[in-house]
């Protein structure tokens, strides 16, 4: 039997990463943010000079970037070129460019390539937009999260001004988030989308950890809980 593939989906800044490590935490099982290895190769495509989302370019470096996942004490640290750059991929510019380079193909396919061969191995929480539509597609859970603009706007709005890096109006952030929406959804490479068999779950007037409960019910109810 293959080992227990938890599938979260949604758009950006509704939780998907901190509810997903807390999860993992709770399950005592492998977490990988999916969104961070596009968050570095759209760092190694700015700190290149180049726009994220000019393809022709972009692909020029694909073959010299080395992406990788060490995990230490259950966090997961982010390599660039053998760089730990878990921090420096969190800004707005370079999430913004991993909106755009995530809807190269070629990108796409090398990193999915590389998530699912860490998911063949053992139990692991994956988050991102299209791992329960394409990385994934025969996880046992599939969660699609969902959170209204204004609320995602101000939790990140929150978050960035507890880390010091706030730089923008909260009304700047909802502009930012829904043409990240728009981008996601739209794209012609694996879109954004929930599922089929994808459980929807709204977190607008949830806690993380009230949603992180209701997740882990989820998984109790499908029997997979027990087994691990």
């Amino acid at each position: 039997m293959k080992p227990l593939q938890i599938a979260i989906d949604g758009p950006s800044g509704v939780g998907k990463s901190t509810m997903a490590k807390i999860l993992s935490r709770r399950l005592g099982i492998m977490y990988l943010d999916t969104g961070a290895m596009y968050r570095a190769m759209a760092l190694k495509a700015i700190r290149s000079g180049i726009n994220p989302g000019d393809r022709e370019k972009v692909l020029t470096i694909l073959d010299n970037t080395d992406i990788g996942i060490e995990f230490e004490n259950g966090s997961q640290k982010v390599l660039l070129d053998g760089e730990d750059v878990t921090e420096k991929i969190r800004t707005d510019e370079v999430s913004m460019g991993a909106s755009a380079i995530s809807a190269i193909p070629e990108v796409r396919v090398r990193l999915v390539e590389m998530q699912q061969k860490i998911a063949s191995g053992s139990p692991v929480v994956m988050d991102g937009r299209d791992i329960g539509t394409v990385v994934l597609p025969d996880a046992q859970v599939k969660i699609f999260l969902t959170a209204s603009v204004k609320e995602r706007a101000l939790r990140r709005y929150r978050e960035q001004k507890e880390k010091g890096i706030l730089s923008k109006t909260l009304e700047e952030l909802e502009k930012e988030i829904e043409l990240r929406d728009h981008n996601d959804s739209n794209r012609a490479e694996s879109p954004l989308r929930q599922a089929e068999d994808a459980v929807l779950l709204d977190t607008s007037h949830l806690t993380i950890e009230e949603a992180v409960d209701k997740i882990l019910g989820i998984v109790k109810a499908k029997g997979f809980a027990d087994a691990l």
